[in-house]
């Protein structure tokens, strides 16, 4: 394959990982094979990894591509169970590219690889675990890189990791317009079909909060921060999501004396058991437990460890009771978030409701995708009520009070 001008200038880039953000008829798919191609053929013994958002996108999407490109130098393709191609190397070796499925990542827990191309990055769900509990650990022996591909979707995963800083670290953007071979006419006719804010997100690259957005008041500016300010703090909360194939969510809340909540910490873990989870709450010593109702039996591990079990109340109605809540937190400014809580903010700007009701109308669930944390936060603001503080002016009252009461009794 010959490279464009702006597939050339990515090539070049002698960095370890390299975030490429452009729009779609880029190239980016091509470009991805050929990649992981040149890689497998550089060197015998590599084994090579692309991984499409899931088993089925990377059989219709990739599967050919890679089969027709490494036609010449094909040893053995093997399509099932899995996708791989043993291929022949410059150096009279072999080596293997191996395509799998973002929603099999689990998988491959424990394997080495030498390289590694994400294809779509902005579709895989829970993208933090994966990436680093499981596909960067598959470097240890090789200290390979990896090429992260994708559209932009609104202000998530993919926007923080196009944003990594670090001299490893190299990010592009290219729009349509950057590919020579797309006929302009197409492009325009995109435009004329689009609204502006889909258009600029998938032609034009460009990070836009995404349509159809449940909680449009969150802001990064405003409802995060660094450091916890100087405040009194009555009291540490824990909401949990419970969860083994999908994260288990649980979020450490600290409560001011005027009722203002933040987000200090997050724990989002896969395959944890429920003795696990219970663990990890009970090591943090939170005053009062916030857990998902229908899991009875996690529920009871909790409360034998010792914590303060509190009630949520799950029925009709209560996810849009709840996301209610929860935007009138962040309306308000009670509610701020730790920017160390990624997987969080990553929900909060993704979360989204089905297309048919992209106005947002609260008639209707929101898309049950990429809601773990959200799940634990909606949990937690429906049900908790602010402690009394027994302030300064409240001491005088009650000592007034005290004194009228020994009056009376005294006549």
């Amino acid at each position: 394959m010959k490279f464009h001008p702006t597939q050339k200038k990515v090539a070049q880039s002698k960095k370890r990982f390299k975030v490429l953000n452009c729009g779609r008829g880029w190239g980016k798919t091509e470009y991805a094979v050929e990649v992981a191609v040149h890689k497998a053929l550089a060197k015998k013994g590599r084994r090579v990894l692309y991984v499409a958002p899931t088993i089925q996108q990377a059989r219709d999407i990739s599967w050919s591509r890679f089969k027709e490109r490494c036609l010449p130098i094909t040893i053995k393709a093997k399509e099932s169970p899995s996708l791989e191609i043993t291929v022949n190397t410059i150096d009279d070796g072999e080596s293997t590219i191996v395509l799998r499925g973002w929603e099999a990542v689990e998988t491959l827990r424990g394997q080495e690889f030498d390289y590694i191309v994400l294809d779509e990055v902005a579709s895989m769900r829970n993208f933090w675990v994966g990436w680093q509990e499981v596909l960067l650990p598959t470097f240890r022996m090789s200290r390979g890189g990896a090429l992260f591909i994708s559209t932009p979707k609104g202000f998530n995963h993919f926007y923080d990791l196009y944003n990594q800083q670090g001299k490893d670290w190299e990010s592009f953007t290219f729009t349509t317009y950057d590919n020579p071979f797309i006929n302009p006419d197409e492009i325009a006719d995109a435009k004329e079909s689009s609204t502006e804010d889909k258009f600029a997100q998938e032609y034009m690259a460009d990070f836009r909060k995404q349509e159809g957005l449940v909680y449009k008041e969150f802001n990064r500016v405003a409802h995060t921060y660094e450091e916890l300010p100087d405040v009194k703090f009555v009291e540490m909360c824990m909401p949990i999501d419970f969860g083994y194939r999908h994260p288990c969510a649980a979020l450490t809340v600290q409560v001011d004396s005027d009722g203002n909540y933040y987000v200090d910490d997050e724990w989002y873990k896969t395959e944890k058991t429920e003795d696990e989870i219970a663990d990890y709450a009970l090591s943090q010593r939170p005053n009062k437990v916030y857990p998902d109702p229908e899991n009875q039996s996690a529920i009871e591990v909790l409360r034998r460890k010792g914590l303060n079990v509190r009630e949520v109340v799950k029925g009709k109605g209560s996810v849009q009771t709840g996301i209610g809540l929860v935007r009138e937190a962040f309306l308000s400014g009670r509610l701020t978030i730790n920017k160390a809580c990624v997987n969080l903010i990553s929900e909060l700007e993704t979360y989204h409701y089905p297309e048919s009701n992209s106005k947002g109308i609260l008639n209707e669930n929101p898309e049950k995708v990429d809601d773990d944390a959200l799940d634990a936060l909606r949990y937690f603001i429906m049900s908790h009520t602010p402690p009394k503080v027994f302030t300064k002016l409240d001491r005088m009252k009650f000592n007034a009070k005290r004194r009228q009461k020994q009056q009376n009794q005294a006549r």
